[in-house]
């Protein structure tokens, strides 16, 4: 990172992506509040007001960014594939709030993404990671990269574990009822623990082993 970048604000802190958060949120709440999607917060409270954090969530439909980034107070940037960028109307959006893009499978693009997303961090933000780097099907176990827990423990930011459940059933991988179609009547549970101090922990492995374990209690 340039002394330059580290100087200037992250586009998601900037005022046309706290205009746009404001918009696309007040869309997303309006569709929460008709019952058009049928969506529960739990403890979202939990992400302080102010200051850097990292919000991590277990992965598992391509809809989760939405719910997840919907349900925060605060601004937010996500580090997300990089496919979402040649996308229409998404591609603009993802863009404009300053979201970080990753190729899977390619170191560079990881090593450049956590150091986006370390600027982000110095400047206060809030990151949303995903610490399975993908979407993990039912029954199946992934890994997680030690990305998030190399960023706790460089920075000093606190993580805030999330359980998200039921945006399987609302859009499978692949596609709802294998006809692309999502279902809107199947129930998505949001819900925030407590932050995680990385001070208490020595290495990124164990942070990471605690961190799961805590995920997959709140999913229940």
């Amino acid at each position: 990172m340039t002394r330059e970048q580290d100087r200037r604000r992250p586009v998601g802190l900037g005022l046309r992506a706290w205009v746009t958060t404001k918009l696309v949120r007040r869309v997303l709440r309006f569709l929460a509040w008709s019952r058009l999607v049928r969506v529960t917060v739990i403890d979202r409270d939990a992400v302080p007001v102010r200051g850097p954090v990292l919000v991590a969530s277990n992965h598992i439909s391509m809809l989760d960014a939405v719910f997840l980034w919907g349900a925060l107070r605060r601004r937010a940037m996500a580090v997300a594939m990089a496919e979402l960028w040649t996308w229409p109307v998404v591609g603009v959006l993802v863009r404009g709030l300053g979201h970080i893009p990753v190729i899977r499978r390619d170191p560079d693009s990881g090593r450049a993404a956590l150091e986006q997303a370390e600027w982000v961090l110095r400047h206060g933000g809030v990151l949303i990671i995903y610490p399975e780097g993908r979407c993990v099907r039912p029954g199946e176990v992934e890994p997680y990269k030690p990305g998030v827990a190399k960023l706790a423990l460089r920075t000093g930011v606190p993580i805030v574990p999330v359980g998200t459940t039921g945006t399987n059933d609302v859009l499978p991988l692949g596609g709802a009822d294998g006809r692309g179609r999502i279902d809107r009547t199947r129930p998505v549970t949001i819900r925030f623990g407590p932050p995680i101090d990385p001070a208490g922990f020595d290495s990124p492995e164990a942070l990471l082993t605690h961190l799961r374990e805590r995920i997959e209690e709140l999913r229940g």
